[in-house]
């Protein structure tokens, strides 16, 4: 049975989607037991009238609540019975596999950080997103965990992203890029220079520099970069996503022609906008935590949340703490320069 910790509190739609998205998993997958933590008479209300095995499902209470607005790492120390850090406390304590949180992205890394805590040898935890790509997904790593980084944070994500891809997603000998600003060897800056030569002599298959426009051709499993780049590369995509798909609906309707047309192309639409839809995806995973953590969306709904469960039994079945732990080793000396 795989145990989830999941914020019922947390996200723009908590917590009827939370508890929605719940229940829609517990209906799918009956190998999982949640705790849902949060106030326990708000749950218990939006748990009403809904079918789910009820012995597979616990109330843990909270009484408090981190908003997006506050000082994520003030909050997680001085809020000791918010919903996020008590599900956090669980975590740590090995009472659950992963834990769930579509609450404040700050707060979420600050806690894994702080009370879940690193894995042994890890330098630094890394947010870690699956992407629609041309042929089926990219994980970019960091998106927003270390917006500082040092060349061999670089080095221990592409580790940590090419260990989750191969063990989750199944491909075989996952291609590691480096985003930079050019394709050859010499470009970018010097973040990226002393990176390069890092991943060339890692255990991984590492093809090189990876420029913006082709992230999502399908040429690469996995995406390097420190937390500033990957946090803005991610936002400009939601956003030019959005922006097409408005563009594109704004122009097929113009006309009567153009209506038929897209009356017509329709289910070509349908496809393209679930290979392009963030719920379908699940969450950002904090690779190098102790215990799993996926971090969901902040707007995401009930579906969203069903598939960060998907993606956190996932997660649990193919042991990736356990794998991310015997994987990285870094040595006393390099540890105490970095630190």
């Amino acid at each position: 049975m795989y145990k989830l910790i999941i914020d019922a509190m947390g996200g723009d739609h908590a917590p009827q989607a939370i508890i929605d998205g719940v229940v829609m998993a517990l209906q799918e997958y009956t190998d999982i037991f949640v705790y849902l933590v949060g106030k326990q008479e708000v749950i218990e209300q939006c748990l009403q009238n809904q079918d789910y095995d009820r012995a597979r499902l616990e109330i843990v209470d909270a009484r408090d609540e981190i908003e997006m607005a506050e000082p994520p790492v003030k909050a997680v120390r001085t809020k000791k019975d918010a919903s996020m850090v008590v599900g956090m406390q669980m975590a740590a304590e090995g009472k659950g596999d992963v834990f769930i949180t579509a609450g404040s992205t700050g707060a979420a890394v600050a806690g894994g950080t702080l009370i879940i805590r690193r894995a042994p040898n890890v330098l630094r935890p890394a947010l870690a997103p699956v992407l629609p790509s041309a042929k089926g997904g990219v994980l970019l790593i960091d998106c927003g965990a270390n917006i500082d980084c040092k060349p061999a944070f670089l080095q221990q994500f592409a580790v940590m992203g090419s260990i989750y891809m191969k063990a989750v997603m199944g491909i075989e000998n996952p291609r590691v890029g480096l985003i930079n600003n050019g394709a050859e060897e010499e470009k970018g800056n010097a973040l990226t220079k002393e990176a390069y030569q890092l991943l060339e002599a890692a255990n991984i298959n590492f093809v090189g520099n990876a420029e913006g426009r082709d992230i999502l051709s399908g040429d690469y499993d996995v995406v390097v970069c420190d937390g500033f780049v990957g946090n803005v590369l991610m936002k400009f995509m939601e956003g030019c996503a959005t922006f097409l798909f408005d563009m594109i609906k704004e122009e097929l309707l113009s006309s009567t022609r153009t209506k038929i047309g897209a009356a017509l192309a329709k289910p070509a639409f349908s496809d393209l906008k679930k290979k392009l839809d963030y719920t379908e995806y699940g969450g950002a995973l904090l690779l190098g935590t102790n215990t799993g953590l996926i971090k969901a969306h902040g707007s995401s709904n009930a579906k969203a949340i069903k598939n960060a469960i998907r993606q956190a039994r996932e997660f649990t079945k193919m042991e990736l703490v356990e794998k991310i732990k015997q994987e990285l080793t870094t040595d006393e000396q390099s540890r105490k320069e970095i630190e």
